[in-house]
C-alpha cells in the first residue's frame, strides 16, 4: 500500500498545496504548485484546482502576491478556479489553449517566463489532451508534468482529445531533457513528487507499449472469435478493454477505454 500523500515544500523554489478532491481519476487530489524564487515576494501559480472545500481560499491566502497563474491543460480540476484567483490577485491566467487565458497570449513552445527572479521553460507535450504543457524549472532540475506524468501508475491518454504519436513524442522529449541533464525529478499534478525521472519515463514508454501489444493480442483473439456478423465499430474498443484490462477494476474501465480508443486509432495509422 502507497504512502498518503499531502504535498508540502519541494526544493528551495516549490510547495504542492493538495486540493481536497480525491478520486479514483484524481489520486490523492489535484497539486496545486506554488513556484517563488528564495528572497522573492511574488509568485507563480501552476493549477489552481478545482472548487472543493475551500481550496481557493487557501491557495489565495498561501501565496501572497501572484504574477501569473499557469495552467498544465484545460480538465476542470486544474483551471475552475483559475479565473477567480486571478481577478483576486490581479494577474493573468496562461495556457496553451486561447480559451482558457484570461488578460494574457497564450503559451507558446520553449517560451521563457520569469517573475520575481524565477524563470520557467513551456514544453508543449500533448498527450493527454492537445493542450498539455509541462514546465521545466531548471534551477530545481525539475519537470512540472501536469497530467502527462503521474506520481502513482499511468495516465489516460484522453482520446480523441488525446493522442497517442503526439503522446510517445511527449515522453521521448521528456526523457530527452533527463538525458541531457536538465531534469532530474518530477512534480506530478496528481501524486508525490518522482525522484527518478529517467526510470518513470523509461517505464511510461515501455508500459504503453506493451499494453499496444496486449491491444494487437486482443484483436487477434476477437477476430478468431465465432461471430459471423463481426464486431461493430462502436462496440470494439469496449471488447479489446475487456480481454486487456480483465485483471483491473471494472470502475476503471470508462476511463480504460479512451486510451484503448486513442491505440486504436494509433494502430490505424500503421505504426
Amino acid at each position: 500500500m502507497s504512502e498518503p500523500w499531502a504535498g508540502g515544500p519541494f526544493g528551495v523554489r516549490g510547495q504542492c498545496l493538495l486540493a481536497p478532491n480525491p478520486g479514483i481519476m484524481t489520486l490523492d487530489g489535484t497539486n496545486t504548485w506554488v513556484l517563488r524564487e528564495p528572497g522573492s515576494t511574488t509568485s507563480v501559480v501552476v493549477d489552481p484546482g478545482p472548487v472543493a472545500d475551500g481550496h481557493l481560499d487557501v491557495v489565495d491566502e498561501t501565496t501572497g502576491d501572484v504574477g501569473v497563474v499557469l495552467l498544465t491543460h484545460h480538465h476542470y480540476d486544474h483551471s475552475e478556479v483559475a479565473v477567480e484567483l486571478a481577478e483576486r490577485k490581479g494577474c493573468a491566467v496562461r495556457a496553451l489553449d486561447p480559451a482558457f487565458c484570461h488578460g494574457a497570449d497564450p503559451l507558446t513552445d520553449d517560451e521563457v517566463i520569469s517573475v520575481g527572479g524565477l524563470s520557467l521553460q513551456v514544453l508543449t507535450t500533448p498527450g493527454h489532451t492537445a493542450d498539455s504543457v509541462s514546465f521545466l524549472l531548471p534551477a530545481e532540475r525539475t519537470l512540472l508534468s501536469g497530467d502527462m506524468v503521474l506520481g502513482r501508475g499511468t495516465t489516460v491518454v484522453a482520446h480523441p482529445d488525446g493522442q497517442l504519436g503526439p503522446y510517445f513524442d511527449s515522453i521521448e522529449r521528456m526523457r530527452a531533457l533527463v538525458t541531457d541533464g536538465h531534469v532530474d525529478t518530477i512534480w506530478p499534478a496528481h501524486g508525490p513528487v518522482l525522484d527518478d525521472a529517467g526510470a518513470v519515463l523509461d517505464f511510461y514508454l515501455a508500459h504503453r507499449r506493451d499494453r499496444l501489444d496486449q491491444v494487437r493480442r486482443a484483436l487477434e483473439q476477437l477476430a478468431d472469435e465465432p461471430r459471423p456478423e463481426g464486431i461493430a465499430d462502436d462496440e470494439l474498443p469496449r471488447r479489446v478493454v475487456e480481454v486487456v484490462y480483465a485483471d483491473v477494476d471494472p470502475v476503471l474501465w470508462d476511463a480504460a477505454e479512451l486510451s484503448v480508443r486513442a491505440q486504436l486509432a494509433y494502430l490505424r495509422e500503421g505504426r
